[in-house]
C-alpha cells in the first residue's frame, strides 16, 4: 500500500472514530480513548500475571473452590473500598482527583479531575467497582503464586470486612437507642 493509501486509511479510521465517540456520548462528554487505554493496560497486566503463573509452573484448578470464591469477594470488597475511598489512601489518587468532603464513616468522596487523561485514571481509582477488577485479578494470580501467603492477606482483610460490619451494625444500634453521634 503506497504512503497516500496509509494516509487516506488513518483519516477514514481517525473519522470513524471520532463519529462513533460523537454518537455514543449524546452530548455528553466520555473519555472514551482513556477507557481503551485502561482496557489495553489491564490486558497487559493480565496478561504478565497469565505469564508469571506460566513460568512459575503452577498448576491451574480444575475450578475455583467455592470457599476461595467467598474469601477473594471479601477481600476484593475491603481491598478496593480501601484503595478507592479510605482517607488513609487519599495520597494515592490525589494526582487523578479532587476531594469533595467525607461520605461515610471514614470513606471520602472525590471526583476525577478533569484533566485530559487524569479523568479515566481519577474514574477507577474512586470507583470501588472499577477496582476491584484489579484487585481480583492480583488476588487471583497471588492465589496461584503464593497460595499460604495470599490467603492468610485475604483473610486478615475477610476479618476487617467482617469488623467494619460489625462496626457500622454497633453504630446504627447506637444511634436508633440513643441518637446519634453517641457510637464513636
Amino acid at each position: 500500500m503506497s504512503t497516500t493509501g496509509d494516509h487516506r486509511l488513518a483519516r477514514r479510521l481517525h473519522g470513524f472514530l471520532r463519529s462513533t465517540k460523537r454518537d455514543y456520548s449524546a452530548g455528553s462528554e466520555r473519555p472514551l480513548g482513556g477507557y481503551l487505554t485502561a482496557m489495553a493496560g489491564f490486558g497487559a497486566y493480565t496478561a504478565a500475571w497469565a505469564m508469571a503463573v506460566r513460568l512459575r509452573g503452577r498448576p491451574l484448578p480444575d475450578r475455583p473452590e467455592p470457599s476461595d470464591i467467598v474469601l477473594t469477594s471479601l477481600a476484593a470488597f475491603r481491598l478496593s473500598r480501601l484503595l478507592s475511598k479510605a482517607a488513609v489512601t487519599s495520597p494515592l489518587r490525589a494526582p487523578f482527583t479532587r476531594y469533595l468532603g467525607p461520605q461515610g464513616p471514614a470513606e471520602l468522596h472525590e471526583e476525577p479531575r478533569a484533566d485530559e487523561g487524569e479523568d479515566t485514571v481519577g474514574e477507577l481509582v474512586t470507583c470501588p467497582f472499577c477496582t476491584s477488577v484489579w484487585v481480583v485479578s492480583t488476588l487471583t494470580a497471588s492465589q496461584l503464586l503464593w497460595p499460604r501467603a495470599t490467603r492468610t492477606a485475604m483473610g486478615g482483610l475477610a476479618a476487617l470486612a467482617g469488623a467494619d460490619a460489625l462496626q457500622l451494625a454497633y453504630a446504627a444500634l447506637v444511634d436508633k437507642t440513643t441518637g446519634p453521634s453517641t457510637a464513636d
